[in-house]
């Protein structure tokens, strides 16, 4: 989730939220930091770990509904599977730190409807480098590689692009911390390669005692906003704060998607060996649910 989920798709996948929307109950928060002491690098950092980080693995159910500029619909049933891969010297079963950012594992299984079933998406997650993706279309028998030029194309037709699902690398942009209110920290950040992307800039606002991006806005060369991404449901789940429904719209097309998490489970024991070549034909159906 990107599919934090990013999404990630993510974003995870995603994590007082009153400021920003009235109307999204405030995550049951883990203790607070003396945030005047952070800089905006520990804060980014600190809000990447909330989304794509918490738990050594994690598994979510997640339902998508697409709607476009006429307002009609179209809806994605799928499975996320995330590993996190232990840091060189680090022991597997090591406890995942706040500043850790390493190598990830994403895998994407589609259940519904029919005409996308079976089809997966896998991620190797490299930060510092170009992420290795694969795409595996059933009505094809094929597998294909996702290439890092496509990474900010839409995700089977949602509004959310590749790059979302596994996340944005934190080391790929730079940062600014623009605002400090009572619940939020504001960060502006700008690609270091501005080639690479169709946005010029967007900002984040990042919950101060949970570190759950609560919204995103991306602007274009222009400065106008062309793109926003809200977290409208946030729960704790095995002590993470966790967004459990979000949305992301396309203010130039109209169009919009919606996701919704549930059954999310953390550490729940996912082997390395599911994400591989091997199982984007064949699921691994014991982890799948």
């Amino acid at each position: 989730m990107n599919v934090r989920p990013y999404i990630p798709l993510l974003t995870a996948l995603c994590l007082s939220l009153a400021a920003v929307a009235q109307d999204t109950p405030a995550p049951a928060a883990p203790p607070a930091v003396d945030a005047k002491a952070l800089t905006v690098e520990q804060i980014v950092s600190k809000a990447n770990q909330v989304a794509y980080y918490q738990g050594r693995d994690g598994r979510a159910q997640v339902q998508m509904e697409i709607v476009d500029a006429q307002g009609r619909k179209r809806e994605r049933e799928m499975t996320i599977l995330r590993l996190d891969m232990p840091k060189p010297g680090a022991a597997a079963d090591a406890p995942n730190d706040e500043d850790h950012c390493g190598e990830q594992r994403f895998y994407v299984r589609f259940k519904h409807p029919a005409d996308v079933d079976k089809t997966t998406f896998l991620v190797w997650k490299k930060p510092g480098e170009d992420d290795d993706r694969w795409l595996y279309l059933p009505a094809l028998d094929l597998v294909k590689r996702v290439s890092s030029a496509d990474k900010r194309s839409s995700f089977v037709g949602s509004n959310f692009c590749y790059e979302d699902v596994s996340g944005r690398h934190v080391a790929a942009d730079t940062h600014t911390l623009v605002e400090t209110s009572a619940n939020y920290y504001v960060v502006e950040a700008k690609p270091k390669d501005p080639a690479a992307v169709e946005f010029a800039s967007f900002r984040m606002w990042i919950h101060r005692t949970s570190f759950v991006v609560v919204k995103v806005e991306y602007h274009d060369d222009k400065d106008a906003v062309y793109r926003t991404y809200e977290a409208l449901g946030v729960e704790t789940i095995q002590g993470h704060p966790t967004v459990t429904k979000a949305r992301l719209k396309d203010l130039r097309t109209k169009g919009e998607t919606t996701v919704v998490y549930k059954d999310v489970a953390y550490d729940v024991g996912l082997p390395a060996e599911i994400f591989t070549e091997r199982y984007l034909r064949q699921a691994p159906r014991s982890h799948m649910k």
